[in-house]
C-alpha cells in the first residue's frame, strides 16, 4: 500500500517522499532580493529523510507590476537570479528539490507597492474587499487594497511574456521548476471569477473566456521550460481575495480538462478556504473534489494530483490511499524543518508563532529546533 513516504515521479522530478512544502509567503526579502536567511531557510527543510520530497518556494513576483506585498521576493532581475541561485544550490546540496512559485497579485496590491505609485492592473476595475502587507520602519501592518485599473486587450500578450520571462529566468536560477499561481484570489484566479471578473471581450463572459488568460500563461511556460517542470495551483472555492463564483464546480471541471493535454507535472488543489475550513463552499452545493479529479483523468490528465489545507497525518494517509499523490503542509513546515521525520516517527510538532510570520529577522524564521 502506498504511503506518504514512499518516493514518485513527478514529471522530470524523482521525489523521495511525498509530503510538500506549501508555498509561504514570509516578506523577508527586502528589495525583492533573496536574503542569506533564505537560503538557511529553505535548506533546513530541504533534506528529503526530515523535510520535504518537494518545496514549493513563496510566491515569487515576476515583475514589479506582479507585486503586493512588501519584501516579497521578485525574478525578473538577474541580481534576483542570482540570489536565488544560492538558495536552489544549497537545497540541492542538501539532497532537495525546489520549485518557484511564480506570481502576479493583479488587483491584491496598493499603489505603495507599484511602479511609479500607479494602480495595480486587474481583469476589471473592480476594489477588492481585501488587505495587503506594507512594513514600514520595520514593522508590517495591514491595509486596504487600492483601487486596480482593468488591463487592455493589448496589455495581455505583454503579460503572458512577462510569465515566459519569469518562467526562464526561474530555470536560471537552478530551480528544479515552477509552479503557476492560479489561486488565492491573485490575477490568474481573477480572470476566472465572476465577481472580479465583468469582461465583455473574449476574457470574460463564459466559462470558456475566463478560463482562456490561465490557459494561455500555462501553455506559455510549459512551451519555454518544458510541460514536464510545470506545476499549477488552483483553489476553486476559496474567498481569499474577495474572489466568489456561483458555478465552481463547472468552472474547474473544465479548467482542469482543459490543462490535461498540456501535460504537466502536477495540479496542486486548495481544498475549501484557504488556511480556513475545509468544507467551505461557494454557489449551491458542496464542492465535490472527486469530481474534479474525475474531471482531470477523464480528459487524460496524467500529472500529479496533490491536496492542500489543513492536513495531518491521518488526513495525509487517507488522502493518499485515495488516489492522491502528494500532499502540501504549509503552516507546520514553519515550526518544523523535519516535518517528514516527526510525521515518519509519530513525534511532537512544534508550534508556530504567528507573531513572526510576516516579516522580520531569524526570529520564528530559521531558529525552529529539529529533534535531536
Amino acid at each position: 500500500m502506498t504511503t506518504l513516504f514512499d518516493s514518485l515521479q513527478v514529471g522530470s522530478l524523482q521525489l523521495a517522499n511525498r509530503v510538500v512544502m506549501a508555498p509561504l509567503t514570509r516578506n523577508r526579502a527586502p528589495g525583492a532580493l533573496p536574503t542569506p536567511a533564505m537560503v538557511t531557510y529553505y535548506t533546513q527543510r530541504a533534506d528529503p529523510e526530515n523535510g520535504a520530497g518537494l518545496i514549493v518556494s513563496e510566491a515569487t513576483a515576476i515583475t514589479h507590476q506582479a507585486q503586493g506585498y512588501s519584501d516579497v521576493p521578485g525574478i525578473w532581475t538577474d541580481e534576483q537570479v542570482a540570489g536565488w541561485k544560492k538558495v536552489t544550490d544549497s537545497v540541492h546540496a542538501a539532497g532537495g528539490k525546489i520549485v518557484l512559485q511564480l506570481w502576479h497579485v493583479g488587483r491584491i496590491s496598493h499603489v505603495d507597492l507599484q511602479p511609479g505609485g500607479q494602480a495595480p492592473v486587474a481583469p476589471s476595475a473592480i476594489r477588492a474587499n481585501a488587505k495587503t502587507v506594507l512594513i514600514r520602519d520595520g514593522v508590517p501592518t495591514f491595509e486596504d487594497t487600492s483601487m486596480p485599473r482593468a488591463l487592455t486587450l493589448q496589455e495581455l500578450p505583454g503579460l503572458v511574456n512577462d510569465y515566459r520571462h519569469a518562467a526562464r529566468n526561474s530555470i536560471a536560477a537552478g530551480f528544479d521548476g515552477v509552479e503557476v499561481h492560479g489561486a488565492n484570489g491573485y490575477l490568474l484566479d481573477q480572470f476566472l471569477r465572476a465577481n472580479a471578473n465583468t469582461r465583455t471581450d473574449a476574457y470574460g463572459g463564459s466559462i470558456e473566456n475566463r478560463a482562456r488568460f490561465l490557459l494561455e500563461v500555462t501553455t506559455a511556460i510549459a512551451q519555454e521550460i518544458g510541460s514536464d517542470r510545470v506545476g499549477i495551483r488552483l483553489s476553486p472555492v476559496t474567498p481569499a481575495g474577495d474572489v466568489e463564483d456561483l458555478q465552481p464546480q463547472a468552472l474547474f471541471n473544465y479548467v482542469v480538462a482543459q490543462l490535461a493535454p498540456l501535460n504537466l507535472a502536477y495540479l496542486h488543489v486548495i481544498e475549501g478556504a484557504t488556511g480556513g475550513a475545509r468544507d467551505y463552499a461557494q454557489g449551491d452545493k458542496p464542492f465535490d473534489y472527486v469530481e474534479l479529479y474525475t474531471a482531470y483523468r477523464s480528459a487524460d490528465g496524467k500529472a500529479a494530483w496533490m491536496v492542500n489545507n489543513g492536513y495531518d497525518l491521518a488526513l495525509a494517509s487517507q488522502a493518499i490511499a485515495n488516489g492522491a499523490d502528494l500532499v502540501a503542509f504549509g503552516r507546520p513546515f514553519i515550526a518544523n524543518p523535519d516535518l517528514t521525520r516527526r510525521l515518519r516517527e509519530g513525534a511532537p510538532l512544534n508550534t508556530p508563532d504567528h507573531t513572526t510570520f510576516y516579516g522580520g529577522d531569524e526570529k520564528g524564521y530559521t531558529d525552529y529546533p529539529a529533534l535531536a
